[in-house]
């Protein structure tokens, strides 16, 4: 399986939400590559544990860096871009995946709204401003990563707030591949990565084992190299229980809400669920 340009040794990727799950999966897998890698996570024990983690995996702690960041400041981004530059004087590689769960309903707890926004989608914005142009300055091949979900394409009754984050990383993540391929000479790529149901600290909920339903981080960050290398866009993965062809199906009837003017959400809603089962029952 052929590789992403920017994803080979000697070159640097720095990574959010690193302490843990998809993010800590994919530092050690970028290092076992050969990349030298920053680690970005809020302060504490977890992210220096990660980063001792991923430097003995290796062998290299002078190639790895760990820097204490809350992605919600736009000066700790900063911060960590100065430090990364400052460290290895280029960043060929920015995977802005830090995010948390737990926001709300439509008109409930504000407080958690907001903080989740700052962190799922302000955290992305922040990377994507602030990283950047300097990568584009470089020069050279980059690629930009940031972590979505199938909950912010599909919208599922719920956590309104979480969905409302990811579906906004999500159209973030289009108008910067745009951008990039539209600027003069820029060889930096930008992809959406949809995980599956993955077994991380947000999905545990104090589970000790992994659900047989979900992957693993790895595995997540596997399917996410080879989608790199294939030059896909929207990165989709599938898990232990449903498979790309149910997620397309999915995708396609929230889509035909809008272009068969049925209700929000049509998929859930009493008048329209059966339907839907017959729908998802019906072969391709």
């Amino acid at each position: 399986m052929p590789t992403h340009p920017a994803i080979r040794a000697g070159r640097v990727a720095v990574v959010t939400g690193a302490a843990g799950g998809i993010g800590l999966a994919a530092a050690t897998r970028f290092a076992s590559i050969g990349l030298r890698v920053v680690l970005a996570d809020l302060p504490g024990d977890a992210l220096d544990l990660a980063a001792d983690k991923v430097a003995q995996h290796v062998g290299r702690s002078s190639d790895i860096l760990a820097v204490p960041t809350d992605v919600s400041r736009p000066e700790e981004v900063e911060r960590l871009r100065d430090e990364a530059y400052g460290r290895f004087g280029e960043v060929s590689v920015l995977m802005n995946n830090a995010g948390i769960g737990g926001g709300g309903g439509p008109w409930e707890a504000y407080d958690r709204w907001r903080r989740l926004l700052d962190v799922n989608l302000y955290g992305v914005i922040h990377g994507v401003h602030i990283f950047t142009p300097a990568m584009i300055a470089q020069g050279g091949d980059g690629v930009i990563v940031n972590t979505g979900s199938k909950q912010g394409i599909t919208t599922p009754p719920g956590d309104t707030a979480y969905n409302v984050s990811k579906a906004g990383v999500k159209v973030l993540t289009e108008g910067l591949a745009h951008a990039l391929r539209e600027t003069e000479g820029c060889r930096i790529t930008a992809h959406l990565l949809i995980p599956g149901y993955t077994f991380t600290g947000i999905t545990a909920r104090g589970a000790a084992e992994k659900p047989a339903a979900a992957w693993t981080a790895e595995q997540v960050v596997e399917f996410m190299l080879d989608g790199l290398g294939r030059g896909d866009f929207y990165i989709l993965c599938p898990d232990n229980e449903v498979t790309r062809a149910v997620d397309e199906k999915r995708i396609r009837w929230a889509a035909e809400d809008i272009i068969r003017n049925r209700p929000a959400l049509s998929r859930w809603h009493p008048d329209h669920k059966d339907d839907f089962a017959a729908y998802m029952a019906r072969p391709d």
